[in-house]
């Protein structure tokens, strides 16, 4: 497989439905850490071996005959989705689960996406501060309609904040959303797109903007690769913070953008620990070509320079993962494409 979610996910619910399987991926998934989770797993009674390097990818779970413990210690700085998928299993737990997070918890909207989901099946979650408890009980069926997606909504913020003129709606996202990259419409306020909410989603246009942008992506890391291509070449200093998982994404996001950004002359630093400025660029006058390090979000959140320059994304492919249709929405908009 490809998808960290996935990896982690089905790695929770085989561990507790007893299932034997040898979990494996891509080469980049071998190299993304697993081993907060498996600790986890194995301290609940779960039987798991590496296969090849410890701490990664693939793994094989063997068994688990009982549950050793109700109450788990957890680091909440690394990724939301380790505590997810513990969350997502707890109630099939004979003891069920508390989940006690430690040190700065990152992601907290995905952390209550999950409890609001889970509450939608009928299950009853407690989360307050550092400490989730979600005791044994049945999930139920319900009807769910499912939000549209705003990390894909994002990078069309981008192309309107580079556009000389832009007027573009897209539909079913909502103001009131339990996903935290909604954070993007407050984000983009201040590098130049307006958002209006309207009854089938938003219209979004271009206005004044900032000349410095300071913000924190500890609770929506995923919308760094779409804000700071478009800081880097609409003259935005930034000061970050919040941006230490995207080191165990598809890539070493943080490496690939300091990569792909100094192509325009911009160079992202970290000053100090945890804290990451960036001095922009500017768009030279030939043709740019972006490397996406297999991962789709580089692809997406470089692709607004297109606005402003010839531009080759390398690997276009890897947006199928999340957005397949995405180029070709691109040229419903007017982009043309040359090969």
């Amino acid at each position: 497989m490809d998808a960290g979610t996935t990896m982690r996910f089905l790695t929770a619910y085989f561990s507790v439905t007893r299932q034997q399987k040898i979990l494996t991926g891509t080469p980049r998934m071998k190299e993304r850490p697993v081993s907060l989770l498996v600790d986890a797993l194995r301290t609940l009674g779960v039987q798991m071996d590496y296969q090849e390097k410890e701490g990664f990818p693939p793994i094989a779970i063997r068994g688990f005959d009982s549950q050793k413990t109700a109450s788990l210690e957890i680091a909440g700085n690394v990724s939301s989705q380790y505590i997810s998928a513990l969350m997502m299993v707890a109630p099939t737990l004979p003891q069920g689960l508390e989940l006690r997070l430690t040190g700065i918890v990152a992601s907290v909207p995905y952390i209550q996406m999950t409890v609001e989901l889970m509450k939608t099946f009928g299950i009853s979650v407690e989360f307050q501060g550092n400490r989730i408890r979600i005791d044994a009980q049945d999930y139920r069926p319900a009807t769910l309609t499912i939000e549209a997606d705003w990390s894909a909504a994002s990078y069309w913020y981008g192309f309107t904040a580079l556009a000389d003129e832009a007027s573009i709606q897209l539909p079913h996202v909502t103001q009131k959303s339990w996903q935290g990259d909604v954070a993007i419409v407050e984000i983009m306020k201040m590098l130049g797109v307006d958002t209006r909410f309207e009854k089938n989603g938003a219209h979004l246009t271009k206005q004044s903007h900032h000349s410095h942008l300071d913000w924190d992506f500890t609770h929506c890391p995923d919308l760094a690769q779409t804000v700071l291509p478009v800081c880097a070449v609409k003259g935005i200093n930034g000061s970050f913070t919040g941006l230490e998982s995207l080191r165990i994404k598809e890539t070493d996001r943080i490496a690939a953008l300091q990569n792909e950004l100094a192509k325009v002359g911009c160079h992202l630093t970290e000053d100090q620990k945890g804290r990451w400025l960036l001095s922009p660029g500017n768009i030279p006058k030939k043709p740019i070509t972006i490397q996406t390090y297999h991962d789709h979000r580089m692809a997406m959140g470089f692709a607004p320079w297109a606005c402003l320059a010839e531009l080759t994304i390398e690997q276009p492919q890897v947006v199928d993962k999340s957005y397949p249709g995405f180029w070709e929405d691109m040229k419903t908009v007017g982009f043309e494409f040359i090969g």
